[in-house]
């Protein structure tokens, strides 16, 4: 079965981004290529149980099992060795990025308490867009009897989009609710 989001995509984005920027060709279009989410657990230095409440977390709301991250440098004064576990981060690619994508939109972002809409300078300048989310929680498939601790993620998406305005229209023609200033 076909995501909402991809026939959303084809039916509605291609022809509102063509309009609005004056495509030739089809494949000039900007699309989604991959959804990058990271969830750094700096506990975990101390007590390796959190990061496997993390990975747990983190394959519940994605559908993925997320990868390791391993910490690149010594840092002495975190007590911190090259090579030690500190988070996790998966990267979802066709089905599973639509589909996180409609979820985080639709039903996750519509729970966070005092939202007022994304801000829209986390632009990277070359059409590429990150948020932060500050709890895991606001995601339906978290029990929350269950969490142990409260954890924080990052949301990137990148696009095919050369510019920042041609992402940020192609997110908004998508639904993200950017802040309105």
């Amino acid at each position: 079965m076909e995501p909402r989001l991809k026939r959303e995509y084809i039916e509605t984005v291609m022809p509102a981004l063509t309009k609005k920027f004056g495509y030739d060709n089809s494949m000039e279009i900007p699309k989604l290529e991959k959804i990058v989410v990271n969830m750094g657990v700096g506990e975990a230095i101390q007590n390796t149980k959190v990061l496997d409440s993390a990975i747990e977390d983190l394959m519940t709301i994605v559908g993925q099992r997320p990868v390791v991250t391993r910490a690149k440098l010594s840092i002495s004064n975190f007590k911190l060795r090259a090579g030690m576990a500190v988070g996790c981060r998966t990267t979802l690619r066709r089905t599973r990025m639509y589909e996180f994508l409609d979820r985080l939109i639709n039903v996750a972002m519509p729970r966070i308490r005092d939202f007022r809409g994304l801000s829209t300078k986390s632009f990277d300048g070359h059409g590429n867009y990150s948020l932060g989310l500050t709890e895991q929680i606001i995601f339906p498939e978290i029990d929350y009897d269950k969490v142990e601790r409260i954890h924080g993620m990052d949301v990137t998406i990148v696009t095919t989009a050369n510019t920042d305005e041609e992402a940020f229209e192609l997110l908004k023609v998508f639904g993200v609710p950017f802040r309105t200033t």
